[in-house]
């Protein structure tokens, strides 16, 4: 692993790290209404984002075509805004521990999905390293009672998970990780708002108290801007198949930091899941990723002179 890669590992498990605390936060926002806490989130991240973009973001953002616009308001639908509600929805019928389940078979998905896409086999250390990434995340979570309607958001929060991912693939080159990041929040927050005047109606906003408040700052500063700004820097040098290996750190920091606000526990069988998760990673990481089209030839046209 050379230090591009070592710090593309280190940025994702950071972001996924900061990703799992935020579920401990979600359950201090059991009572504030859904669309207003997404608009709240996503929309202070963006506002910290905008400083930070780069002085020629405009020229970029107009540069974009229809298509790779109407792909970020998918990741934003999907990605965001859908995965947290399909997560909600879920834990109405079944146990937080049921989508968890599903959400931490991403990397099995991503591993498949990603080389399907651009028309190659999957590799098979990734492939086997999701799949130990996923035994550890079920074993750090178990199993919980559902019904179908819970399975059926659950499978739901498994499609947001992946198309975070996946959907951000061909935007993420020509825009760079933080205006990524600052638009999809930008767009997510549009998408909340209008959701939250269409389904709640003057509700869908009020006034956070004050331990909403620390888990609105906490989900908007800490997962949002440092979070995502983070992963999509990892995905940019791991490549989308190896940094969904890390989503696996997400049940792992859920299960570390519950225990801090009494609601859950670490034991024995936490213990042996993160274990499984640590070494899926290890194992997926050593594939190298292959080089770009051009580089391969470049290389080539070296050994023939």
């Amino acid at each position: 692993m050379n230090a591009t890669t070592a710090r593309g590992a280190l940025l994702a498990a950071l972001a996924c790290v900061l990703v799992g605390g935020s579920f401990t936060a979600n359950s201090l926002l059991g009572d504030y209404p859904y669309a207003g806490g997404q608009f709240l989130r996503y929309g202070l991240a963006c506002l910290l984002l905008l400083p930070i973009v780069g002085p020629d973001a405009r020229a970029r953002l107009r540069a974009l075509a229809p298509r790779q616009w109407a792909r970020l308001a998918l990741l934003a639908t999907v990605g965001m805004v859908g995965f947290n509600l399909a997560v909600i929805a879920a834990e109405r019928t079944a146990e937080p521990a049921v989508p968890g389940v599903f959400v931490g078979c991403a990397p099995v998905v991503v591993a498949v999905l990603v080389p399907l896409l651009e028309r190659r086999r999957p590799r098979r250390t990734v492939l086997g390293g999701a799949w130990l990434v996923v035994l550890g995340a079920c074993a750090v979570q178990g199993w919980g009672r559902t019904d179908g309607t819970g399975i059926a958001f659950s499978v739901c929060a498994l499609a947001g998970e992946v198309g975070f991912a996946v959907l951000a693939v061909p935007v993420l080159r020509p825009l760079g990780p933080r205006l990524l990041s600052a638009t999809v929040c930008g767009i997510a927050a549009v998408e909340s708002a209008a959701a939250g005047a269409l389904l709640d109606g003057g509700a869908w906003l009020r006034r956070p108290d004050a331990t909403e408040t620390a888990a609105l700052l906490w989900q908007a500063v800490i997962v949002t801007v440092i979070g995502f700004v983070c992963w999509y820097i990892g995905m940019q040098r791991l490549g989308a198949e190896r940094a969904t290996l890390f989503s696996g750190l997400i049940p792992v920091a859920a299960a570390c930091t519950a225990p801090l606000v009494g609601t859950g526990s670490y034991g024995i069988p936490q213990a042996v899941g993160s274990a499984l998760v640590g070494a899926g990673v290890v194992l997926g990481c050593r594939t190298r990723q292959s080089p770009p089209r051009y580089e391969g030839l470049r290389q080539l046209a070296r050994k023939q002179v």
